[in-house]
């Protein structure tokens, strides 16, 4: 089964390592290549990580910041997309609790005071 893949969406960092401090820095370089978006979008598409990107959006931010697709996505295994094998129940004795095995503390025996 193939691994499940995530993403790091680095434009933020990419802007500030090239002096772009505020979102609308992006408005007039985008609107030199013929892309028009509001300040609102430009700001989700810096701040947040998108789901769907326009490839010329894509290419424009590339040519804008002179970098890479490698400095703005960051490849990563998905959160959770380990899968820990099933374990087989133990015949005729308790399980251990999720795995604690030697690390499960001995439980305590209380005995009576002996008075005299």
């Amino acid at each position: 089964m193939a691994a499940k893949l995530d993403y790091h969406w680095h434009l933020r960092k990419v802007m500030a390592d090239r002096g772009m401090f505020s979102t609308t820095d992006l408005l007039p370089p985008l609107k030199e290549r013929s892309i028009t978006l509001s300040t609102s979008q430009v700001y989700r598409l810096v701040v947040e990580r998108p789901e769907r990107l326009s490839l010329k959006i894509l290419m424009a931010l590339l040519d804008i910041l002179d970098c890479t697709m490698d400095d703005l996505i960051e490849p990563i295994a998905a959160a959770g997309a380990v899968k820990k094998p099933k374990k087989a129940a133990a015949s005729g004795s308790a399980p251990d609790a999720e795995g604690l095995g030697g690390l499960r503390p001995k439980r305590a025996r209380i005995r009576g005071v002996d008075r005299p």
